[in-house]
C-alpha cells in the first residue's frame, strides 16, 4: 500500500506473538490485492477500466467499501472523494522533479471526472458504474485504514486481547499494555515530526492523522501539501496537520483528509455533529484547534 504497517501484540510466549502478527500481516496484504491500482487484474482497475462503458460485479466486500466512502462523501459535502483518481502524476507529482505549479485551468480540466454521485451502485447485483468515460477510482484515502480495522478484527476473532495496529500513523489500539496500563500515543508536532506536542490515551480507540509534514514540495520557498482539494485539483493550504479521534481506525483515516480540505471552521463544525469523533487541527501559525470534549495535556 506504499505505507509502512507495524503491528503490536501481547501474547503469553513469541511464538504465539507471532502466530499472530502473520496472520495481521496476510489480512493486509489480502486487502491490498483486492483495492491495489498497481495490479492489473485487481476489481478496482476493473472498475476503472469499464467507466463508461459498463457496470462491473465486484465482491461484496469492495461493494460495501465503496458504498461507505460515498456517505463520507455525502456528509464532507465531496471533500472526500474516492474518484479522484483522474487526477493523475501528470499533474501532481510530490517529488523532486516538480519545480512549479500546475496551472488552475489545467487542474479544473481534470477535477471535472472527480464526482462521487456518477458512482453508480447497484446493491442487489453488487455492481459498480463509473458513468464518465475516463473515470477512476482509488481507496487511498480510506484504504489503509480498512486495513488496519480488519487486522484488527482478525486479531479480536483469534482472542487477541490486546494490541496496536499501526498504518503509517493511522493506528487502532485495544486492550491493555502487559502492564496494565492503557496505550498511549504521542500526537506529532509537525514542525518536528518525530516529537510530540501532547499525548493521549488511546486504549479502545482508533487515531488518524494527514499532515502536510509528510508528504510535501517546496516550489518558490512555499510548503505544498499533498493533500488536493477535489473541487479545484490544488493543494490546500494554511493547515499543517489534523488529527481525528474515532472508534474505527477507517473512518478515522477517511475523515482526516476531508476536514483538512473543508478548513478549520467547517471542518470542526461537522466533527462535533458526529457522535464518538473528535479532533486536533494545526494551522500554519502552530495555533491548535480542538473538537467539542478534547482536553490536550
Amino acid at each position: 500500500m506504499g505505507n509502512s504497517f507495524t503491528i503490536t501484540v501481547v501474547a503469553e510466549n513469541q511464538k504465539k506473538g507471532n502466530e499472530n502478527i502473520n496472520l495481521a500481516i496476510e489480512e493486509i496484504s489480502r486487502i491490498e490485492r483486492l483495492l491495489s491500482t498497481y495490479k492489473e487484474d485487481s476489481q478496482t482497475n476493473l472498475i476503472n477500466e469499464n467507466a463508461g462503458i459498463r457496470p462491473v460485479k465486484v465482491d461484496l466486500e469492495i461493494f460495501s467499501l465503496i458504498e461507505r466512502s460515498i456517505g463520507i462523501s455525502r456528509i464532507t459535502q465531496g471533500a472526500f472523494d474516492i474518484s479522484y483518481g483522474s487526477i493523475d502524476k501528470s499533474l501532481w507529482n510530490f517529488d523532486k522533479s516538480m519545480t512549479k505549479l500546475p496551472d488552475a485551468q489545467t487542474a479544473q480540466k481534470m477535477v471535472h471526472l472527480i464526482d462521487y454521485r456518477n458512482i453508480i451502485l447497484d446493491r442487489e447485483n453488487t455492481t459498480v458504474f463509473l458513468k464518465e468515460k475516463g473515470m477512476r477510482i482509488g481507496f487511498g484515502g480510506i484504504g489503509k485504514g480498512y486495513a488496519a480495522e480488519m487486522a484488527k478484527q482478525v486479531l479480536l476473532q483469534r482472542g487477541v486481547q490486546s494490541g496496536i495496529i499501526n498504518a503509517s500513523g493511522d493506528l487502532s489500539a485495544w486492550g491493555l499494555q502487559p502492564d496494565g496500563r492503557k496505550w498511549t500515543i504521542g500526537v506529532a508536532d509537525p514542525d518536528s515530526p518525530n516529537a510530540a506536542f501532547s499525548y493521549m490515551e488511546i486504549s479502545g480507540k482508533a487515531v488518524a492523522t494527514s499532515g502536510n509534514y509528510e508528504k510535501y514540495i517546496t516550489i518558490d520557498g512555499k510548503k505544498y501539501s499533498h493533500t488536493i482539494d477535489p473541487k479545484t485539483g490544488l493543494p490546500i493550504t494554511g493547515i499543517k496537520s489534523v488529527t481525528i479521534i474515532a472508534s474505527n481506525v477507517e473512518f478515522a483515516d477517511a475523515m482526516a483528509t476531508p476536514i483538512a480540505v473543508m478548513g478549520i471552521k467547517a471542518g470542526l463544525f461537522l466533527i462535533d455533529q458526529i457522535p464518538d469523533l473528535y479532533c486536533i487541527i494545526i494551522d500554519d501559525s502552530n495555533k491548535i484547534y480542538t473538537s467539542k470534549n478534547i482536553n490536550l495535556t
